[in-house]
């Protein structure tokens, strides 16, 4: 008995201490994410910071240069050359990295700036890309070397009234000083890239060629920081994508240790392991001594069988006393450890297979935007397509990637309440053909047959994106159903309206809803006569026209026909607009309110 309770003992404890052990590793590890989380915002936040600042700076500078009667003079000059000569004068007054002048209509007269020499060609199409916003601020990219310029016009006479003579440019280089200030705020590396290539950071130099093979894995679009080793150094690095003008795609990496963080962890393992073997050694000495004092065990066995018939399973049964009691109360233990792990299986199972079935659901519609996003890139990749086939495929991509956004979000939808809305004045016909379009593309709905008839002209305020998302999971729903039907699967949509409500009905040449789900038919997770699903896309669609002021009805079913319908209520629908409305107004109140009080305290510093 002594060593079955050591060896006990022994179990339990390492068990514990090796517990404790993963609790606080895992522990550190989120603690060190959301630390690497906080320095990618201190980084932006820096460098958003740092980019007013010099920002407002150029804005002066270059404001004050367009004013210089000498340059506006020199934009005058008939000859090119006069005007490329005399405006390194001009640069070097400035002081700033990059300066240019450029004509009303944006040609590129002539440039300077430090570092790299940079070619006529890289410049001309940022600053055209630029000039849409010419007073503003821009982020920009020339070849590898990142810059922040501000265009200013030049007048002859005043602005109001004279004649533009054109534009003047002045940047400055987002280069390795402009890193150590955003490293220094955020206490991690930081990385600026332009197109998977580094323009500036603070990691040392022996670690950029692994910086540069394993940094294009790092994803923007992934809150989930990424593992990565740097010259042997273990990294948790997370990227942002930046607003730049043209075609190039700026990141800002931000680099934290993991070994240096992870140290504490060691320190604390060792603790743990001092005190687990401290605490085991102390609890082998008691057992030898309690082993010996433990009696009644028929009574142990006895209140062990009552808890059982209350259905708790974790109440421990004595195994002490004579033989006969020993093998008894093993026996019994067996039998209850059997049921509670034959309990745990069955919840177990049911739990794994409604996650299952969700997963199956959504691979559905994530797979189908990667299929789009997949050939699109395809395409792009291809010599001979042109620039604005290239400039609607990227269009295509980014809207697979924002629909993979959305699914994703869905599904949180049905367990959410008091979401705003973002109303507009949507023309419901146009938004059952675009989301008729959007299903027929899915898997589940290529060989079904989907009608629009005579669609009635009906326009409503409504949250086009998840209205349209209550429409595809009906939609889908529908294709679905009717692909089990004896006929052709074949799916209609019809839109009428009277002076109460909006009536969109969908229906199907499916075999029926079946009795037994009819009446539990909008809850989460509740589906028939299919292989995949997770029976939340009628919940989700019930929930997303509730929030309209609507409801999801089945209003007939049976072998060859069931028909669901969206109502939205007129009245419903005017009281949600007018509380956008008032929100909106509400809103731009609040934002003239701080710029005037912003506009006010510039005056008295001035």
């Amino acid at each position: 008995m002594r060593t079955t309770l050591m060896v006990s003992l022994l179990a339990v404890s390492l068990g514990l201490t090796a517990t404790c052990l993963l609790i606080i590793r895992v522990s550190v590890q989120q603690e060190i994410r959301k630390d690497l989380d906080s320095d990618l915002e201190h980084s932006l936040g820096t460098f958003r910071n740092i980019a007013r600042q010099r920002n407002r700076m150029l804005a002066r500078e270059a404001a004050l240069l367009a004013d210089l009667p000498s340059l506006k003079a020199l934009m005058t000059a008939p000859d090119l050359h006069t005007i490329q000569d005399g405006s390194e004068e001009f640069w070097n007054i400035s002081g700033s990295d990059f300066f240019a002048l450029s004509s009303i209509g944006g040609k590129l007269l002539t440039h300077w700036n430090r570092g790299p020499a940079l070619s006529d060609g890289l410049i001309a199409p940022g600053l055209r890309a630029c000039m849409d916003n010419a007073e503003d601020s821009c982020m920009i990219a020339f070849g590898q070397s990142l810059y922040e310029i501000s265009i200013q016009p030049l007048y002859f006479g005043p602005p109001a009234s004279g004649s533009q003579l054109g534009y003047v440019v002045l940047g400055y280089a987002i280069d390795h000083q402009v890193a150590l200030e955003v490293s220094e705020a955020a206490a991690a590396d930081v990385a600026f890239v332009v197109d998977g290539e580094i323009v500036a950071t603070t990691v040392s130099t022996p670690r950029l060629p692994d910086l540069r093979l394993r940094g294009r894995a790092i994803d923007a679009t992934n809150p989930v920081p990424t593992r990565i080793q740097l010259g042997g150094e273990s990294y948790m690095a997370t990227a942002s994508t930046l607003p730049a003008a043209g075609q190039a795609r700026v990141q800002l990496l931000v680099l934290k240790s993991y070994d240096r963080a992870s140290e504490y962890l060691h320190r604390v393992n060792r603790w743990v392991l001092a005190l687990g073997l401290s605490a085991l050694l102390i609890g082998l000495l008691l057992a030898a001594a309690i082993s010996r004092t433990v009696t009644r065990p028929l009574e142990a066995l006895v209140a062990g069988t009552r808890a059982l018939g209350r259905g708790d399973f974790e109440y421990r049964v004595s195994t002490e006393g004579a033989i006969e009691v020993r093998e008894l109360g093993l026996a019994f233990d067996r039998m209850r450890g059997e049921l509670k792990r034959t309990q745990d299986e069955l919840i177990e199972s049911d739990r794994l297979a409604t996650i299952g079935r969700m997963a199956s659901s959504v691979s559905h519609d994530l797979r189908h935007h990667l299929s789009a996003i997949y050939a699109n890139a395809e395409f792009m990749s291809l010599t001979h397509t042109g620039s604005e086939e290239r400039t609607e495929l990227l269009l295509e991509v980014r809207e697979g990637v924002q629909g993979m956004t959305d699914l994703i979000e869905s599904l949180l939808l049905f367990s959410q309440t008091g979401e705003i809305l973002h109303l507009h004045c949507e023309s419901i016909a146009s938004l059952i053909e675009r989301t008729v379009h959007t299903a027929s593309q899915h898997p589940e709905c290529r060989e079904v047959r989907i009608l629009t008839p005579s669609l009635e002209p009906v326009d409503a305020w409504v949250d086009s994106g998840k209205f349209g998302r209550a429409l595809y999971n009906l939609l889908l729903n529908a294709c679905q159903a009717a692909r089990s039907g004896v006929g052709a699967p074949t799916v209609m949509v019809t839109l009428s309206q009277d002076d109460e409500k909006i009536r969109i009905a969908i229906s199907d040449s499916g075999s029926g809803v079946p009795p037994s789900i009819r009446d539990t038919l909008f809850q989460p997770f509740v589906s028939a006569n299919k292989e995949n699903g997770t029976g939340l896309g009628l919940t989700l669609a019930q929930h997303l026209a509730q929030e309209h002021g609507g409801e999801v009805k089945l209003e007939e079913t049976s072998p060859g026909r069931t028909v669901f319908s969206i109502l939205l209520y007129k009245h419903a629908l005017l009281l949600l607009a007018r509380s956008f409305a008032e929100r909106a107004v509400h809103v731009d109140a609040e934002e003239r309110v701080g710029a005037a009080g912003s506009i006010g305290n510039k005056s008295r510093q001035e």
